[in-house]
């Protein structure tokens, strides 16, 4: 491996990491989101509530993405159209559905279901290519799986697999298929930039639509926007943690494997659990929202340190070709 290869697959992991701290701040914004909501008397029943979490992100995200880079973005090849339109499809499936499953699992549950597409994608690409990833990635995705277990203190003598659980493990399946897709060689002259404007215009389609189908009145779908606070959550939802985490996914991913990238993933329960020290508190002080502080806890330091170790060790082993 030559220097500036090395290089580059260190600098394509580092900005993946700053993508999963971005995402990880998404959690209690979008949990006071859903808090404000309920004080809204957002009416519609859960699908509803679950895509007027999300949808709006990607309209606005689609006209952010318009306005800074004008036109011109809009002259997409062929290849990037399919790509970020498949892309499009298992991310609005994955985001729907973890969405609408947190209404009906805990927490924990969910945070270890979704990160459950770390040990499927070198399962997948141990298959599909006929090849065994190596001892140091298996050993990584227990690393991963276990601190996640810890981190949302998860009870397996308590798992129920109701509605909220075959939810959350369909929607990890699907992000799996997004990271896979992202990852595929037939795509690599692909432009991160129009990429990453495929991918929003086909969620904010989707997502949209079906927010229009499931809303119960026209007034419901309007309620959310008389909010200064709702809108400002949700501009502040699109620019950080769906621009500019979206991204920077679209432009590194494909420095490195799908499997290393799963990996990395991971990492994001950590900063999720931090912002949730600090974030809910200062929520509160603004009107109309009662969202008390999370506390750190020995859970934080075993389950972070373990998610830790595996991405440090995922860092020292060579990098790999994918075959996909």
């Amino acid at each position: 491996m030559t220097q500036t290869a090395a290089s580059q697959r260190t600098r394509a992991l580092l900005m993946l990491v700053v993508a999963t701290v971005l995402w990880g701040m998404s959690f209690p914004l979008i949990k006071a989101m859903g808090l404000l909501q309920a004080q809204l008397q957002l009416e519609g029943g859960s699908w509803f509530s679950a895509l007027y979490l999300v949808a709006p992100r990607f309209v606005l995200a689609l006209a952010v993405l318009t306005a800074f880079w004008g036109r011109e973005v809009w002259r997409v090849t062929r290849q990037e159209l399919k790509q970020g339109g498949i892309m499009g499809l298992f991310a609005s499936a994955g985001m729907l559905l973890q969405s609408d499953g947190l209404q009906f699992t805990s927490a924990s549950t969910s945070a270890f279901l979704t990160q459950f597409y770390a040990i499927l994608i070198p399962i997948w690409v141990a298959w599909k290519t006929r090849h065994n990833p190596g001892w140091l990635v298996w050993v990584c995705s227990a690393l991963v799986l276990a601190g996640v277990a810890i981190l949302g203190q998860f009870n397996w003598g308590e798992m129920r697999f109701g509605r909220g659980e075959w939810e959350t493990l369909l929607c990890s399946l699907f992000f799996m298929g997004q990271i896979l897709w992202l990852e595929k060689k037939e795509f690599s002259a692909n432009r991160p930039e129009q990429l990453t404007l495929v991918l929003f215009a086909v969620q904010a389609i989707i997502l949209s639509s079906l927010t229009v189908v499931v809303a119960p009145t026209t007034a419901a779908l309007l309620r959310p926007w008389h909010s200064e606070l709702w809108v400002g959550f949700t501009v502040a939802l699109t620019l950080l943690c769906t621009v500019a985490a979206y991204l920077l996914m679209n432009r590194w991913q494909p420095k490195i494997t799908a499997t290393e990238a799963g990996l990395v993933y991971c990492v994001e329960p950590i900063f999720a659990s931090g912002f949730a020290l600090f974030l809910p508190g200062l929520f509160s002080i603004l009107p109309g929202v009662t969202y008390a502080n999370e506390g750190a806890t020995w859970t934080l330091a075993i389950g972070g340190s373990l998610i830790t170790v595996a991405n440090v060790l995922l860092q020292l082993q060579p990098p790999k070709k994918s075959a996909l």
